[in-house]
């Protein structure tokens, strides 16, 4: 074993191949793309090909799996794409619209929107946050009515990452009365009329189609529920933590990088003759953050431990969640600052990993949250 008895070689080989793909065709092209404010498909399904979407999942379906590791090493290496955007629409499309497919979904299912999922000839997104309701999953208000073989879908949801892009969307709506057990998710194909997407600007993750997803009496039918009808809250609920380790893991490998490039940047910027990073004000916040970075990544391995071993890691995750995103948001600041005024113009990149490191502690449970769940595991 190597790295914390987690990787294994054939884990370390796999990554050294993701992390080639990622140099050699998503680097070179990361700022064209946040020009554009969009990536090619052909991206997803070149993905597809290397087999970077089907490692969670069995041989039937198209997987190479399942393996919960090499498949966060996916996460890890995408990270260094140079593009948050980027990441988060192969992320969002790998680990939460697919994922829901698989681990809820029936053989029918599975066959019809997971296998060209893995391919990546098909997007998938999941949308349960609302205008009114983000993190109290619970308080959702998007009905979907039982007309016959038919769900009739009502309602509008916010933040949905590829949410423009999808080809199908995995909807939270409340098929019931109020509270947790109302809560149901039914899978909604693009061209389902009554459906629109609009796509939303946003500070960062500019080449994410991050959107708002509008259901005017959107008719689908009853076939697409995922899953027994009221299970939609415990299905979310029960993937949030893969949702949480995955953002951690990719936190901590984006901070190590914006840190890396930033004493790069003093060691070769002078000032009063001499470099910055020869400073000590600047040598001990490196040292500072480079102490933090190790230590959050020895959390979220011991997080990512935990949940491949199947054992109860809802602790350690939130806890990672927050602490790894708060610093990688606090690492890309103090990047920033040691870039001086050049920090703040747009060309250079230090201000990309500032604007999208800052979506990490809002996105899949905030901060709060997160820290009320861990207060709740010590029974406070």
């Amino acid at each position: 074993m190597t790295r914390y008895e987690l990787f294994t070689e054939e884990h370390e080989a796999f990554r050294a191949s993701v992390k080639d793909f990622v140099q050699r065709e998503l680097a070179p092209h990361a700022q064209e793309w946040e020009e554009k404010k969009d990536f090619p498909r052909e991206i997803y399904e070149r993905c597809g090909e290397l087999g970077l979407f089907g490692l969670k999942y069995p041989e039937e379906y198209g997987g190479t799996g399942p393996d919960m590791i090499a498949d966060a090493v996916v996460n890890e290496e995408l990270t260094l794409c140079g593009a948050g955007g980027v990441a988060a629409g192969l992320g969002a499309h790998k680990d939460l619209g697919s994922y829901y497919i698989y681990r809820f979904g029936n053989q029918e299912q599975r066959k019809r929107w997971l296998v060209p999922g893995i391919q990546g000839k098909a997007i998938s997104a999941l949308a349960v946050t609302e205008p009114h309701a983000g993190s109290d999953v619970a308080a959702l208000k998007t009905k979907a009515v039982k007309d016959a073989d038919h769900y009739v879908i009502t309602g509008t949801k916010m933040f949905i990452t590829n949410g423009s892009k999808a080809d199908h969307v995995v909807v939270a709506a409340r098929t019931g009365g109020e509270g947790y057990k109302g809560v149901s998710l039914i899978v909604v194909e693009k061209d389902t009329p009554g459906f629109t997407a609009n796509r939303i600007a946003t500070v960062g993750w500019w080449t994410s189609h991050t959107a708002e997803l509008v259901f005017d009496e959107c008719r689908v039918p009853a076939e697409n529920m995922l899953g027994e009808e009221g299970s939609g809250f415990i299905s979310i609920m029960k993937n949030f933590q893969w949702e949480r380790i995955v953002m951690a893991l990719a936190a901590v490998r984006a901070a190590q990088k914006t840190l890396d490039d930033a004493i790069a940047y003093a060691q070769s910027r002078t000032a009063f003759g001499r470099p910055v990073a020869k400073f000590q004000t600047w040598r001990h916040r490196f040292a500072d953050l480079e102490t933090e970075i190790h230590a959050m990544r020895c959390l979220t391995y011991h997080a990512l431990r935990k949940m491949a071993a199947g054992e109860d890691a809802m602790r350690e995750v939130s806890m990672a969640k927050w602490m790894a995103c708060d610093l990688d948001w606090r690492v890309a600041d103090e990047a920033l600052q040691v870039h001086g005024g050049y920090g703040y113009m747009m060309e250079f990149p230090v201000q990309r990993a500032w604007r999208d490191s800052r979506l990490g502690p809002i996105g899949g449970g905030t901060t709060e949250i997160m820290k009320e769940i861990i207060a709740r595991t010590y029974g406070l």
